[in-house]
């Protein structure tokens, strides 16, 4: 069977707002920006990019359960899921791709509730703390994961 050349960016409650909400924490980029980084990262390498951003966690769960598929991979900002959602952490499990999991800010110098990642273990990528660039960085070690699965 083929891989197919397609991730998921997957984005979460309240990142439609970056570029607003506090921006001397998340900086001014944009979710478009966001989006436009890891399509941009993507296509370097053949590969298209379906994002999907909702506050609503069992959309972000639909999502994830149609991307095993068609889709190789995924990048996941779970945002505030990420300490709190072990269903959302399922879903991942459940879908059996490559995952991984990025955050503009670095949340190990955060709030202590934010130190814990129910994602941390199902992905095979984590980028911490790079701003929006790290979805570049997220977006490119997975695909080196994908093209090394694929290898054999």
């Amino acid at each position: 069977m083929t891989t197919p050349r397609r991730l998921l960016l997957v984005n979460g409650p309240n990142l439609n707002l970056l570029g607003t909400r506090e921006p001397e924490i998340y900086g001014t980029a944009t979710l478009t920006d966001v989006e436009r980084i890891v399509s941009d990262a993507a296509t370097l390498r053949d590969f298209e990019v379906r994002a999907v951003q909702s506050n609503h966690e069992g959309v972000l769960i639909d999502a994830i359960h149609a991307a095993r598929d068609d889709c190789a991979g995924i990048v996941i900002n779970p945002s505030g899921l990420t300490h709190t959602s072990v269903i959302l952490r399922d879903a991942l499990t459940a879908v059996a791709v490559p995952v991984a999991e990025v955050h503009i800010t670095n949340v190990y110098e955060r709030e202590a509730f934010r130190h814990h990642s129910y994602v941390h273990d199902v992905a095979v990528v984590h980028v911490i703390g790079e701003g929006v660039s790290g979805y570049a960085t997220a977006t490119l070690a997975l695909l080196d994961v994908i093209e090394q699965v694929a290898a054999g």
